[in-house]
């Protein structure tokens, strides 16, 4: 048996919840495309992030750990994996459209520049003047602009509502201006919302985990987060032989389906107690319905400032954040003041109907890796590097 986009889309109205999005209701694309024959529009918009150059730059690019501190701590890329396979776990549990969570998912840190969130501090700095830097606005950019993979159209041409999910995007790093092509004043569906969360869990967690590997935080020091000293001690009850690294392990483990299972629960009872039909009901509302229990908030909030105090705030992790801005400011100074210094086509931009020279230089610069980044630096400040 061969399955066809019609098949997909009489399968999804039998076997998704009444308030999943599906995608025979999608508002469709900015530039028309005819429909592919098994595969659903969210299915291809997937596809299309997934081969695009965004996506893969997203490997040599910042979580906390600069690429070259070492192969085991995460970088955007493999984040990026996590809170896909994350969104699709709890997306299938409510019975929602696991095909636009993934889509979401894997798009939202496409406009991450280099060196994580100092890069995105010092490029809107540098662009105050300039209609500002923020990587939610430019993620959109990159889907619906920057990406040339196609003859009669720029972008990926994605579906409204993935592109509406990240453009609304938001988390404790991340806060979305307003994109007037979006209904402002309207939640995004459930299936991007609860990428949001799934966001929060995977990186909370995983900074644990590098955190713990790097011995800039300690399992002592975690005893004071309720959230990691609960499961740590039933991980050393049920596993009292295990060594170091898979006691840590085990702890993460819980502690994600803890959150996973708790934010599953707390959609469910919410979506009950509004009584909401369908997805129209879901958007309708103005604060989102994806949320933790409070119980769960309060220990998350803890847990998220330790990691502040003892992870964003170590000297270690301060020290390349200071660098990275130096490395950012010191490259667009250097093409701001000489345009001729970026390759042929980028600079050929400026010249373009349209097209001002410190935007093109700041989607230039927030294109780059952090292993690009620093080695431009060399090849233009370094008088024995070759250029």
């Amino acid at each position: 048996m061969s399955y066809t986009r019609r098949s997909f889309a009489e399968d999804e109205a039998l076997r998704l919840a009444p308030y999943a999005a599906k995608s025979v209701e999608t508002r469709g694309r900015v530039h028309p495309e005819p429909e592919h024959p098994f595969r659903t529009p969210f299915q291809r918009d997937r596809d299309r992030i997934i081969h695009c150059n965004a996506f893969r730059r997203l490997e040599y690019k910042t979580q906390v750990f600069v690429y070259h501190e070492g192969d085991h701590y995460r970088t955007r890329l493999t984040h990026t994996i996590e809170v896909a396979q994350i969104s699709r776990t709890i997306a299938r549990a409510l019975g929602l459209n696991e095909d636009i969570s993934e889509a979401v998912a894997l798009a939202h840190d496409l406009g991450h520049p280099p060196f994580g969130h100092s890069g995105e501090t010092v490029l809107n700095e540098l662009m105050a003047e300039h209609g500002g830097f923020e990587h939610n606005g430019h993620s959109l950019r990159i889907v619906d602009e920057l990406e040339k993979r196609y003859p009669s159209f720029t972008g990926l041409n994605l579906t409204w509502e993935v592109r509406e999910g990240i453009a609304k995007h938001s988390s404790e790093h991340d806060r979305p201006g307003p994109h007037l092509a979006f209904d402002k004043d309207r939640s995004a569906c459930l299936e991007a919302q609860i990428v949001d969360i799934a966001d929060e869990i995977a990186y909370n967690n995983h900074d644990i985990d590098d955190g713990l590997s790097s011995e800039m935080i300690t399992v002592d020091a975690l005893k004071t987060v309720e959230l990691w000293q609960t499961n740590f001690e039933d991980a050393k009850s049920k596993c009292p032989d295990a060594d170091h690294k898979v006691l840590k392990y085990q702890t993460i483990i819980r502690i994600i389906n803890a959150q996973v299972t708790d934010l599953v629960d707390t959609i469910l009872k919410s979506i009950d107690e509004a009584g909401i039909k369908d997805a129209k009901g879901i958007r309708e509302r103005k604060k989102p319905i994806a949320s933790f229990s409070p119980e769960m908030e309060k220990r998350n909030r803890q847990l998220k400032r330790f990691l502040h105090e003892n992870l964003y705030k170590h000297h270690r992790v301060i020290r390349m954040a200071d660098k990275a801005e130096r490395i950012i400011k010191e490259l667009f100074k250097a093409y701001l003041r000489a345009p001729k210094l970026l390759p042929p086509h980028v600079s050929s931009l400026i010249d373009k109907p349209g097209r001002e020279k410190h935007r093109v230089i700041c989607d230039y610069i927030a294109g780059m890796t952090d292993r690009f980044a620093l080695d431009e630096y060399k090849k233009l400040f370094d008088p024995y590097e070759k250029v």
